[in-house]
């Protein structure tokens, strides 16, 4: 008589089984990496609130310091726009960055040679970490530092050994609010906190500091934006260190000027009164106009 054996046989997966896994494996992953890149996002957006509120409570404490806010880009006269220097340049030693701050010779014209040395320095706290374009951008690529739009597409980078021509600045992604029309109407009387040679103090700021923005992100791929100042060799100067809010956010018309993210939905904005706040797309061409100014005389609600 046979005996049974008391080994069992080993059963493996059979190929349908096997593609059915691979398959359920491959719709959860395609289900998690929106998950991810979401999760990624939102932290990134987070980061760039963050540089805001630095940013805006390095401006208040200059403020506390010289009892004014910075101005958005200081000027000998309407002519020749020079020294230059931004605001956001001028509160460096408020920002933990003393020592590039002590690098730069204010009084002295911001294309100076001695001045140039700092023209590709990266303030981390100045870029959006969702903004994909080089820390250092091509202000003329031509040669003639004359600046046609678009610009800034992230092609422009540090100089790795070959000639580099045109102007290369530092980047930016946060601007001084103008106010609600545009710098080149009149770079010297702006509706907002920053324009040229302004000396604006709380006590001109009569919409309240809750109610008025003071700086807010900016895109580069319609133009570069840079944290040093207004240089007056490329087109639209003023507009590289000032925005304006005569659109709502993420308008889908092409200015240059406008505050625009690479945030779904919005853009970071700082108020002064050191809050930070993330403006809605949808927020309306006129409350958004109206944040803008300082002192409008409007009732905001947002």
């Amino acid at each position: 008589m046979f005996q049974r054996s008391n080994i069992r046989q080993k059963q493996g997966f059979t190929l349908v089984e096997l593609l059915v896994v691979i398959a359920i494996i491959g719709i959860l992953i395609g289900m998690l990496l929106p998950a991810v890149q979401q999760v990624r996002e939102a932290a990134r957006r987070i980061q760039c609130a963050n540089n805001v509120r630095q940013s805006s409570l390095a401006i208040l404490n200059f403020e506390s310091s010289n009892m004014r806010f910075p101005p958005g880009w200081t000027s000998q006269n309407d002519s020749n726009l020079l020294p230059g220097w931004g605001w956001s340049a001028q509160i460096l030693p408020f920002l933990e960055q003393g020592n590039l701050a002590s690098q730069i010779r204010f009084n002295d014209p911001i294309t100076t040679a001695d001045n140039s040395l700092v023209h590709q320095e990266v303030v981390p706290g100045f870029l959006c970490p969702s903004d994909p374009d080089g820390e250092i951008l091509n202000f003329g690529g031509d040669g003639s530092q004359s600046d046609p739009a678009p610009v800034g597409n992230g092609s422009s980078t540090r100089d790795s050994g070959g000639s580099q021509q045109g102007l290369m600045l530092a980047r930016s992604n946060y601007s001084g609010v103008f106010g609600s029309i545009a710098s080149n109407d009149d770079p010297f009387d702006g509706e907002g906190i920053f324009f040229g040679n302004s000396r604006i103090g709380f006590r001109n700021i009569l919409d309240g500091s809750s109610n008025t923005m003071m700086i807010g992100e900016r895109r580069n791929d319609l133009g570069a934006v840079t944290w040093l100042g207004i240089f007056p060799e490329v087109t639209e100067p003023f507009a590289r260190i000032v925005g304006a809010t005569d659109r709502a956010p993420n308008a889908s018309t092409d200015s240059f000027e406008d505050f625009r993210s690479y945030h779904s939905g919005g853009v970071n904005m700082g108020f002064a009164d050191g809050s930070t706040q993330f403006i809605d797309d949808n927020i309306g061409d006129d409350t958004f106009r109206d944040l803008g100014t300082r002192q409008g005389g409007e009732v905001v609600s947002f």
